[in-house]
């Protein structure tokens, strides 16, 4: 079952970014000895994310000037980049800059995936969007020993419990790793939604 799902680091007091737009907070956190974004991005077939988080890959992974390090993270994924701006392509990398209707352009996702999982990176504006429209199906949670105070938040939308289902708990390193079903799949509760779900946990 293919999923649509939201995978992001965050501090315990839901900020994914500091007011600087600065995860160097999250970089001084001890992830232990294996980092489960690489089992969890095997299972990936097309990714979005928001001209924010773009542009914060373009600086700091310096994707312009070596374009070799974007295709080391994601290969040929497909990405679909949501802005309202013109903003650089990186050189032969399989990205797509779009604006407007994120189901249509989720359904493209979808086929480009070709049957594997639906990656949102974020921001979170970007997120609450497909969670509007009731795309999203899952959230991956790593969560730092970290309060922020402010900063941008993680996903800026009202999810109660009867939208949430709590289906994974692992602790990898200083990071708790958390994952929810979300809406229709959520209201199966957390075992049956678990096995709706039916995947292979991230991270070990």
């Amino acid at each position: 079952m293919a999923k649509t799902q939201y995978y992001t680091a965050t501090s315990i007091d839901g900020f994914t970014a500091d007011l600087d737009n600065s995860l160097d907070w999250l970089f001084e956190v001890d992830e232990g000895t294996d980092n489960p974004f690489g089992a969890f991005f095997s299972g990936v077939g097309a990714f979005a994310m928001g001209a924010a988080t773009y542009e914060w890959v373009l600086k700091n992974d310096n994707v312009l000037e070596e374009p070799e390090n974007w295709h080391e993270m994601y290969g040929d994924v497909p990405c679909w980049v949501f802005t309202h701006r013109e903003l650089p392509p990186v050189p032969d990398a399989n990205v797509f800059m779009v604006s407007g209707d994120v189901q249509r352009v989720h359904q493209a996702m979808m086929v480009a995936a070709q049957g594997r999982n639906v990656w949102l990176a974020g921001g979170g504006d970007l997120v609450s969007e497909f969670a509007d429209a009731g795309l999203l199906d899952e959230i991956i949670l790593a969560m730092a020993p970290v309060m922020l105070g402010a900063g941008t938040p993680l996903l800026p939308r009202r999810l109660t419990s009867q939208q949430l289902a709590l289906t994974h708990v692992a602790q990898m390193g200083q990071f708790a790793y958390l994952t929810y079903a979300v809406g229709s799949l959520a209201k199966l509760g957390r075992h049956l939604a678990a096995d709706a779900l039916a995947r292979e946990p991230a991270y070990r």
